[in-house]
């Protein structure tokens, strides 16, 4: 079952670009990965799927109810925004019970419970926070209702490296009973934690949507050589190189396919050293965000 499915979902500001065709399906108790730098249309995107805002066309479902007509669905979704504002004269608990009382339901157990994985002062009024302490208030208030949905928009902002592993604990133990997470970042290494499936965005638009597995596995490859003399560039001309750099007598470069094919090619020159490994997630994400659409 798809707990989100968009379909060619677009949004513009008048002349200025903001998503063009967005399509992407998330499976039930999935961690989906939603991965472009600043500016790509991330938040567009997930401000479109709540209904912050309206597509220019296209659209979007949550468990298969339009995000736009059916404002119920929201009952099931968490949502922590990248950037949290709040009245400040309010206390931590006051804020929480009165966004309790919009699901109808007791969810002081429950505060009382994130508060304390988050290391979050109840008593402490809005004004009296910093901007990391504001964001764990917007953490608990996404998760108070136990929301089927856990929507995180670049969620890790503010926090200081305890808070963020607690926060991915918090989340990974959501998921374990049975929350789907869309994960939005422009942080490789939390998505790469994180998730199993990933889409990349670039300009608005959806480069690349892939299993986490599949992104890690041997297809790709950072390769090092050192050769006792220069060589050219075109002694690489092969299909499936990127990232290519040249410093001396030493190349180095990403490879996709058959690795065999590209080991033909080193085996005819005079080596003095070799390094073969795994890319990690951001140079992978690097190949697809820098090159020819």
């Amino acid at each position: 079952m798809n707990v989100i499915e968009i379909k060619n979902l677009t949004k513009h500001y008048g002349k200025a670009r903001g998503i063009m065709d967005v399509n992407l399906n998330v499976e039930e108790g999935e961690v989906f990965g939603f991965i472009g730098p600043n500016g790509a249309g991330k938040s567009t995107t997930i401000r479109t799927l709540l209904g912050l805002i309206y597509p220019t066309s296209g659209s979007a479902t949550i468990f298969g109810k339009s995000c736009i007509e059916s404002p119920e669905v929201r009952k099931e979704l968490g949502y922590l925004p990248s950037e949290v504002f709040y009245y400040d004269n309010m206390r931590v608990i006051d804020l929480l019970k009165y966004s309790a009382s919009f699901y109808k339901r007791d969810c002081t157990r429950r505060i009382n419970e994130l508060a304390e994985i988050m290391d979050l002062d109840l008593k402490k009024k809005i004004d009296d926070l910093s901007f990391g302490n504001k964001k764990k208030v917007g953490i608990v208030q996404g998760l108070l209702h136990e929301p089927k949905l856990i929507i995180l928009d670049e969620p890790t902002s503010g926090l200081d490296p305890l808070m963020q592993q607690r926060f991915f604990e918090l989340i990974e133990e959501e998921n374990k009973k049975g929350a789907t997470v869309f994960f939005s970042s422009h942080i490789l290494g939390e998505v790469q934690k994180m998730c199993s499936r990933v889409a990349f965005i670039k300009e608005g638009k959806i480069i690349k949507l892939e299993k986490m597995s599949t992104l890690q596995e041997n297809n790709y490859k950072r390769i090092s050589i050192e050769t006792k003399s220069v060589i050219s560039k075109e002694t690489f001309n092969i299909n499936g190189m990127s990232d290519f750099e040249m410093k001396g007598n030493t190349t180095n470069f990403i490879f996709k396919g058959n690795i065999n094919s590209i080991m033909k090619k080193i085996a005819e020159l005079e080596l003095r050293n070799i390094t073969i490994e795994d890319p990690d997630l951001e140079e992978i994400f690097m190949h697809y965000y820098t090159k020819e659409d």
